[in-house]
């Protein structure tokens, strides 16, 4: 199993502050004989009683090496990877990268950052890693 992101304890705090269940911790996924961890498997019961369950996946990176370019590429390539095999296993459940509040700011509010997310069309979890809370889903 792979090694925990340093807000790994803040995003669960604030995924449940937010009414989401942790399900998955992490998350383990299989396919054509690779075993893959997403940090973390969530869901939501909904209020209205035709809807099924949100579920979602997240993957916490912290951005925390000398190239903020670097730290996107090996984001949006786990991201891909992910999505790729959810499609497959889990096809409704949603995949979301979760981000700290300054890498929001920084390289994702950059006209570089946000070509890059809306092209992948990457679903984002902003979080607050002092307050332990979500500030912000981009869907």
């Amino acid at each position: 199993m792979p090694a925990r992101d340093i807000y790994h304890d803040a995003v669960i705090k604030a995924l449940t502050a937010d009414g989401w269940t942790i399900t998955n911790d992490p998350l383990y996924l299989a396919y054509g004989g690779r075993e893959l961890y997403v940090d973390i498997g969530a869901e939501r019961v909904t209020i209205a009683a035709q809807r099924d369950n949100e579920k979602i996946a997240v993957e916490i990176k912290s951005f925390l090496s000398l190239s903020p370019v670097s730290d996107l590429q090996e984001a949006v390539g786990q991201y891909e990877i992910y999505r790729t095999v959810l499609k497959e296993l889990e096809p409704k459940r949603q995949l979301y990268l979760a981000v700290p509040k300054r890498v929001y700011e920084g390289i994702f509010s950059e006209r570089f950052g946000q070509l890059i997310l809306n092209t992948i069309g990457i679903k984002l979890i902003v979080f607050d890693e002092q307050l332990e809370r979500i500030i912000k889903w981009i869907s």
